[in-house]
């Protein structure tokens, strides 16, 4: 954000301050007076009290200004301070779509939004931009964009696609040399997996970052940032799809890792061909779960 944003922000959320303590239908100081008050120029301040006829909150007529309601806690606008990160941005975005509160083919209002989300506009139409070639939004002709959302056909295509992607890092897993960082991540790892299964009776709802762990090392070989753009979207689904489910969720979550063991040994045995298989099994399970979630919510 520019400093003079920030700079018009800052007086815009002061003024709010300002018309708070006055009565409705008030006239409201010079704007002399209110740059000298918050400190600012004449130029911020005219833009501010220009924002804040926008919004229906004073009316201006030349140099009168008068007050027509009280401020309230969304009138403020976000500080730069307070805008959440790109990577906190696909969460929240994910997170709001993956939970079914919004139907697809609705039309996402960018201003709003970036309010609920705290980021600003452009960013989020950056994001949506970016979130267009994974076909979970699309432009409207008009203009905007619309949700398509997570349907039954496009948890298929992603768990097909997933395969694909995976089996390849299996096969460039097998190849690194033995000074590879993967390898101490594996054996890492492979602890972590063991850990778990003691107490899998306690701590079951623990395997879902696990899980995210263990697909971020055997795809973390594969330097391509397509496939990294595509891994993050699709790590974050299947990691939310362990939430939807809660059926048999211990028994699932020990079948998973077990799993995972059998291709993290297979890795560290060099045996490319036991990797694969494993991993193609393991990829076929994660699938159906996925299904069996979405039936779950009456989508599959």
């Amino acid at each position: 954000m520019a400093r003079t944003d920030a700079r018009f922000r800052s007086a815009f959320n002061e003024l709010l301050d300002t018309l708070a303590e006055l009565p409705v239908a008030a006239a409201l100081p010079s704007e002399v007076q209110l740059s000298q008050r918050l400190k600012v120029s004449r130029t911020v301040v005219r833009a501010a009290l220009k924002a804040l006829d926008g919004a229906g909150i004073i009316h201006l007529d030349g140099r009168e200004k008068m007050m027509l309601r009280h401020p309230l806690a969304e009138d403020r606008l976000t500080l730069r301070e307070d805008y959440i990160s790109r990577d906190a941005l696909e969460a929240r975005f994910l997170d709001w779509v993956l939970r079914f509160d919004v139907p697809a083919e609705t039309p996402l209002n960018v201003a709003q939004l970036a309010k609920q989300f705290n980021v600003p506009p452009h960013l989020l139409q950056e994001f949506l931009a970016s979130l267009g070639q994974f076909g979970l939004v699309e432009r409207r002709p008009r203009g905007g964009w619309r949700l398509l959302g997570f349907t039954a056909d496009y948890a298929v295509e992603l768990s097909d696609f997933r395969s694909v992607l995976e089996v390849n890092a299996v096969r460039a897993v097998v190849c690194q040399p033995d000074d590879h960082p993967v390898w101490p991540a594996l054996a890492a790892i492979r602890r972590d997996h063991l850990s778990l299964l003691d107490r899998i009776d306690r701590d079951f709802h623990d395997f879902s970052p696990l899980d995210g762990q263990f697909h971020s090392i055997i795809n973390s070989v594969v330097n391509n940032r397509f496939v990294t753009e595509f891994q993050k979207v699709i790590s974050l689904i299947f990691h939310y799809h362990y939430q939807w489910d809660k059926t048999m969720e211990r028994h699932r979550n020990e079948a998973a890792i077990k799993e995972h063991l059998r291709i993290i040994d297979a890795l560290c045995a060099r045996d490319g061909a036991t990797a694969e298989a494993a991993a193609l099994s393991h990829l076929a399970t994660s699938k159906e779960t996925l299904l069996s979630s979405m039936r779950g919510h009456h989508l599959a």
